[in-house]
C-alpha cells in the first residue's frame, strides 16, 4: 500500500473509530427503572456530537478541508468547554488536562490528518494552496 491510500484512508478510519469511541459514553443512560422513552432521548441528546460529526465526515470524505474545520473546531469547543467546567466547578485544574487529552488530542490527530491530505491533493493538482 502506497503513502498516499495511507494518507487518504487514515483520518477517515480513525474518525470512524473517534465517532463510536463518543458514541460508547452515551450507554450510560441505560438504568435500571428508566423508561423506553428516557433511554431514547437520553441515547439521542448523548449523540447529538457524534450525529454532528458523521454529517461532517460525509462531507469531509470529498472535501478534506471540511474534515480540517471541524476537528480542529470540535477540539477546540471541547477544550473551551472543559475549561469553563473546570472554573465553575472547582474541579482540580488537571482535570481539564485530563479531559482534554482523552477527548481534544485525537480530534486535533485527525485535523491534522485531514490537512496533510487536502494540501498533498492540492499539490498534486496544481491548485494554488490558500
Amino acid at each position: 500500500m502506497n503513502t498516499s491510500r495511507i494518507l487518504y484512508w487514515s483520518p477517515r478510519v480513525l474518525s470512524i473509530l473517534f465517532i463510536c469511541f463518543l458514541t460508547m459514553f452515551s450507554f450510560d443512560v441505560f438504568e435500571p427503572g428508566r423508561s423506553g422513552g428516557e433511554i431514547a432521548l437520553g441515547l439521542l441528546m448523548h449523540n447529538i456530537p457524534s450525529i454532528i460529526l458523521i454529517i461532517l465526515l460525509a462531507i469531509a470524505w470529498r472535501k478534506e478541508i471540511v474534515g480540517v474545520a471541524s476537528y480542529f473546531g470540535a477540539g477546540l469547543l471541547y477544550v473551551g468547554f472543559v475549561i469553563y467546567q473546570v472554573t465553575n466547578s472547582g474541579l482540580p485544574w488537571y482535570t481539564a488536562i485530563t479531559w482534554s487529552i482523552t477527548i481534544a488530542v485525537p480530534a486535533f490527530v485527525i485535523g491534522i490528518l485531514f490537512f496533510i491530505n487536502w494540501r498533498k491533493r492540492r499539490e498534486n493538482t496544481g491548485k494554488k494552496i490558500l
